[in-house]
């Protein structure tokens, strides 16, 4: 059997085929890789490693032989394990870092086997300048609206219930796993790398029909430490908001719920106070521990909205150019009124024609 080759990286394309296969390390997957993608490496992390330090500092012929040796056992794994049922039709598609070595070993192997498989020429390398070129230099046909407000307004909560009313949203923050503030790092969840997001949110944008509006929240040009490209910075920048507004007390309340594993970690909150970017003085700093030594976390998280986060909001919102579409009084905390809000934003959003949101 023949290989076939193919140098087109799109998403529509490789959804053509059976799988998708990532046939590098799991340490290189795990930065980034095709949407759906599964990894069934010829090589390990330890076992690649080892190849490369014997072609460097012994023989070129010695690394090769050893290659052959892991790549022959592994793939053997693989035929008896993860593609032990694929039928005579299964068409698979395989890349590596660079369409080289590794995925022709697969696909020689699998095209023996009868099956009808796919290079990807260029590998992870193809795909990776075809998110580039459509996140850093395209343009997106998208419309957004932005749920804007004050932290603690329950953007995100009222995000999801749009979603089940049949709006059309984008969650940033969970493709980003962050919430976006200081204190919105998720415990024991890293983020992903940037490629990694950028794999993601890829992913997600060509799953949204461009003929109806999206809505997003209103977020920075980072989420955590993770940038949002400029193809898709432009159009939020651009894009008109529903303002949510809710009493600060309200939103203290509904913060210490929302962040309950901060409230109980006392070291993950003492290293987010640390950077707040105006640093407390030592008084205020004491006043503040005295709060959560005495578990007094609504009236902790008030004062944080007081002295970083409202001020901020409202420098931002001085600068922004962004079209006000309406303001929503909001409770977060209750999920009647949340349910009222969502509806009343889904008028909002969905009363207006597709095309003129995101103009200013």
């Amino acid at each position: 059997m023949s290989l076939l080759l193919t140098d087109d990286g799109s998403a529509a394309a490789m959804s053509r085929f059976d799988m998708v296969i990532d046939v590098r390390s799991p340490s290189e997957f795990a930065q980034d890789h095709v949407p759906g993608a599964v990894n069934l490496p010829v090589l390990t992390d330890a076992e690649r490693a080892e190849i490369g330090t014997i072609y460097v500092q012994d023989s070129r012929f010695k690394a090769r032989r050893l290659g052959a040796a892991y790549v022959a056992q592994n793939v053997a794994t693989h035929l008896r394990t993860a593609l032990a049922d694929k039928g005579g039709g299964f068409a698979p598609l395989v890349y590596c870092w660079r369409g080289g070595m590794r995925s022709n070993a697969m696909a020689t192997i699998l095209s023996q086997v009868g099956w009808r498989t796919t290079v990807l020429q260029g590998g992870y390398r193809t795909y990776r300048r075809e998110v580039t070129a459509r996140l850093y230099d395209g343009t997106l046909a998208l419309d957004f609206v932005l749920l804007d407000g004050h932290t603690g307004t329950g953007k995100t909560a009222l995000l999801e219930r749009l979603a089940g009313l049949g709006v059309q949203t984008l969650d940033l923050e969970a493709l980003a796993e962050h919430r976006g503030s200081l204190f919105g790092a998720l415990a024991g969840r890293p983020q992903p790398s940037q490629k990694l997001f950028e794999s993601r949110l890829l992913a997600a944008l060509d799953a949204l029909d461009p003929a109806r509006p999206v809505v997003a929240e209103a977020e920075a040009s980072k989420i955590g430490e993770r940038m949002l490209p400029p193809a898709l910075w432009s159009r939020l920048a651009a894009a008109p908001y529903i303002e949510l507004v809710a009493d600060r007390g309200e939103r203290a309340r509904y913060l210490v719920a929302a962040y309950a594993e901060l409230t109980a970690d006392r070291h993950a909150l003492e290293a987010a106070i640390e950077r707040l970017p105006v640093h407390p003085s030592r008084e205020r700093l004491a006043g503040w521990r005295g709060l959560a030594d005495a578990g007094a976390f609504a009236e902790l998280a008030e004062a944080l909205l007081a002295l970083h986060y409202d001020p901020a909001y409202d420098r931002a919102r001085k600068k922004s150019s962004r079209l006000p579409l309406g303001s929503l009084r909001v409770r977060p905390g209750d999920a009647e009124d949340m349910a009222r809000a969502a509806e009343a934003a889904a008028r909002l959003t969905l009363g207006l024609p597709s095309r003129t949101l995101g103009q200013t």
